[in-house]
């Protein structure tokens, strides 16, 4: 049997010591508490590829930042039909410029929708005959938005801004609402009482 010399048992000492340096540079760097290991605060770099962390752990598609999920459609309760709007109560989505023709307290009416986008919307309404008729409309953007135009006997009125509640219904009156969505789908709801 060969008897170690001081130097061999240096170099021994020394793989030893270097194993078990390994041994807890592993462990540590397994760890899944979640917690900082130290490097950042230590100064040291890490750079992530797009599909992986930087321990080398791959990115759940929830976590990614680099694309957002996509928004839900809009559903409404009469779908796309706009003849559910004919008598004065509906709730329709509309993804392009349409037509419907209802009735308000004044008479026959006429709603043109004329720009529906991506959290965007325009309409105008025009009441009575061409020569001898008023209108009323409106334009909301931007997230949340939306336009409300309430049909009185003697007139209407128009609010812009926050969508709100779809409106209530109301004896002797028509509302109309327009809320853009974010898959560039608006509803649109005719609420007669």
């Amino acid at each position: 049997m060969a008897r170690l010399t001081t130097a061999g048992r240096t170099g021994r000492l020394a793989g030893s010591a270097l194993l078990a340096t390994l041994a807890m540079l592993t462990v540590a760097g397994c760890g899944g508490s979640g917690e900082d290991s130290g490097d950042a605060a230590a100064g040291a770099i890490t750079t992530e590829s797009p599909g992986s962390r930087a321990d080398g752990t791959p990115k759940s598609p929830s976590a990614s930042t680099s694309s957002p999920s996509p928004s839900p459609k809009v559903t409404a309760a009469d779908g796309t039909d706009t003849g559910a709007c004919a008598d004065g109560n509906c709730e329709i989505a509309v993804s392009k410029p349409v037509t419907i023709r209802f009735k308000i307290p004044a008479g026959p009416a006429k709603l043109s929708v004329t720009k529906v986008g991506k959290n965007e919307v325009g309409y105008k309404v025009t009441q009575g005959t061409s020569t001898n008729g008023s209108s009323a409309g409106g334009t909301a953007s931007g997230e949340g938005s939306g336009c409300t135009t309430f049909f009185y006997g003697n007139g209407s009125g128009t609010q812009c801004g926050g969508a709100g509640e779809p409106p209530a219904k109301e004896a002797g009156t028509v509302a109309l609402q327009l809320v853009p969505g974010p898959d560039g789908t608006a509803i649109l709801r005719l609420v007669s009482g």
